[in-house]
């Protein structure tokens, strides 16, 4: 059976076929479920045979032949069933043509307004379905519509438009002129929108301001400008001359091939999308984008799980003075001890964490395992002072130095010098001034504060000139290739001339080999940490480097 037939008869909603002079030529079950009456005793039959025969019937009958003269459209009428019930009905209807021009035949979908069998009567029902205010259907007949044309759609392999409107700043336009000539503006704008559709294009209010938009094609860059300049022409009210803006969302189905609740959803988003971007335009849905947006959210979930679940792992950097060799202090780098990856490295899942609450959220986990690990090293006699990595996002939280000084009081053994804070140079602080305050704070409480990746961002000395630092770590990605690559030299040595310039000590990441080393000392940076010193380690195999640490002579006294 072909795929379109096939769509036909599975299709839920009823709906029947007939030839160009109004004879049935097929029905689906779900019509002959609807009528109660089955296909055999339908065929060649007009549909007139279970229209209600009630007063107005004739009126309702002479629309119907109008609307047959069209291209499509709908009606409201009476459907009389076979039980003799009367249930008002949406009867849709679609002419199909020849390629010669001529009518072939007409798709007619009939949609039950009143879903019960013994329900309320037209006056009722077209309450309960539309507008009072405009006329429109409303969001319960909406979504039926919604499901008909996606089935449609989805048999005739066309393309169907949601689109979501919402007047721009209307809650203003209404408190301004009151509720009663807001209601008169809404009604207005319905009234030019649906001048701009055709036969089977629908309208509906679904709320407030917002109406919704269903297209039984995908509407051009052309239809959405020539929407949103009637939008804006002039409306009369009362004497005012008023004009008015809108945004549109657009999503196209089957592209976004979602159930109708998701698509009005995702319809919805690309309209405050378009709002972000200065209203008055329209935003189309991109499902793909989308799609990577949950996967991100999902990442985070799990991350945020993986926090709970005390998943995360700290692991120690050393950090020496490469002029007398001593140790002078640890940096903690978090790993994830994933249950099924096995260790992850901090590249693999920091980036769907930047930006988040999550980032505060591990922070504070950071902060609080280092205190409870110098609370630990402290009674075996090892006293290094740990620097932990600071988020913009943590450092800029309203309560960040209340929660920093709770969670040193958590271990009063713990001096609060021994925890350093590195907050990097290449994340833009966004509020310098609160985070001025913030490491002012931090510093009256004893803790110092340096500027990690410090030549990678663009503010270097904006940092230098109002942060009140107290030490510079210059990139490894500078300080790796500083022998081989000119340029990157040049970055180092300036980096350590306007620290020098500035007062502040400095500290340089990724040094592999002695020849780095030698360099650095030279140029004026004696501070240092990178795999040719040691790798980041977990805590119980720090005791063990420490003791082998000064037998390597060749990185003693440098200078």
């Amino acid at each position: 059976m072909p795929q379109v037939e096939q769509a036909f008869f599975d299709a839920s909603e009823a709906m029947l076929i007939t030839d160009a002079g109004q004879r049935i030529l097929a029905v689906n079950p779900a019509l002959e479920l609807l009528v109660g009456l089955d296909a055999a005793s339908l065929l060649g039959r007009s549909p007139d045979c279970f229209v209600a025969p009630r007063q107005g019937a004739s009126q309702c009958l002479a629309d119907w032949q109008l609307l047959l003269q069209q291209e499509q459209g709908r009606l409201e009428m009476l459907l009389h069933d076979a039980q003799g019930r009367d249930r008002p009905t949406l009867f849709s209807f679609r002419r199909v043509r020849h390629p010669s021009g001529t009518t072939s035949h007409h798709v007619v979908t009939l949609t039950a307004l009143d879903r019960s069998l013994a329900g309320p009567g037209p006056r009722a029902s077209r309450e309960a379905y539309f507008d009072a205010l405009t006329g429109l259907p409303n969001l319960k007949l909406l979504t039926q519509l919604l499901q008909d044309a996606m089935v449609h759609a989805q048999g005739a392999g066309e393309t169907l438009a949601v689109c979501s409107l919402d007047i721009d700043h209307f809650k203003r336009i209404n408190d301004q002129l009151g509720e009663l000539a807001g209601d008169r503006l809404l009604a207005s704008f319905a009234r030019r929108v649906s001048h701009l559709l055709a036969g089977d294009e629908v309208l509906a209010r679904v709320g407030g301001d917002e109406f919704v938009l269903l297209l039984h094609r995908e509407p051009d860059e052309a239809f959405l400008e020539r929407l949103l300049t009637a939008i804006r022409q002039p409306i009369r009210l009362d004497g005012q001359t008023l004009r008015l803006s809108a945004s549109i969302g657009v999503t196209l189905y089957p592209d976004d091939e979602q159930e109708g609740d998701v698509l009005l959803r995702h319809a919805t988003q690309a309209m405050y999308r378009a709002k972000q971007r200065g209203r008055n335009t329209y935003h189309r849905f991109d499902p793909g984008h989308d799609r990577q947006l949950q996967v991100r959210q999902a990442q985070r979930d799990r991350f945020a799980r993986a926090i709970d679940n005390d998943e995360l792992r700290l692991y120690y950097q050393p950090q020496v003075d490469m002029l007398g060799g001593e140790v002078v202090g640890l940096e903690a780098l978090v790993r994830w001890q994933h249950p099924e990856r096995g260790l992850l490295a901090p590249g693999e899942f920091l980036p769907v964490v930047e930006g988040t609450p999550l980032a505060a959220a591990l922070g504070e986990w950071v902060i609080h395992r280092a205190l409870r690990q110098l609370s630990d090293w402290q009674e075996a006699g090892i006293t290094l002072p740990i620097s932990v990595n600071i988020s913009p996002v943590h450092l800029l939280q309203p309560d960040f130095v209340a929660r920093l000084e709770a969670l040193l009081a958590t271990h009063p053994q713990v001096p609060p010098g021994s925890i350093k804070l590195e907050v990097l140079e290449s994340a833009a602080l966004h509020d310098m001034q609160a985070a001025l305050e913030a490491i002012h704070r931090c510093k009256s409480l004893g803790i110092a504060v340096a500027i990690d990746d410090f030549g990678t961002g663009f503010s270097s000395l904006t940092y230098l000139r109002q942060l009140p630092v107290d030490l510079i770590k210059i990139d490894q990605s500078f300080v790796r290739d500083m022998l081989v690559d000119a340029n990157d030299m040049a970055i180092v040595e300036s980096v350590i001339y306007m620290a020098k310039r500035f007062g502040r000590p400095m500290l340089a990441e990724g040094v592999e080999t002695l020849a780095h080393a030698r360099a650095l000392v030279a140029l004026g940076c004696h501070q240092a940490q990178g795999y040719g010193i040691a790798r980041p380690m977990p805590p119980e195999q720090l005791p063990a480097w420490l003791v082998t640490w000064p037998e390597r002579s060749e990185w003693q006294g440098l200078g």
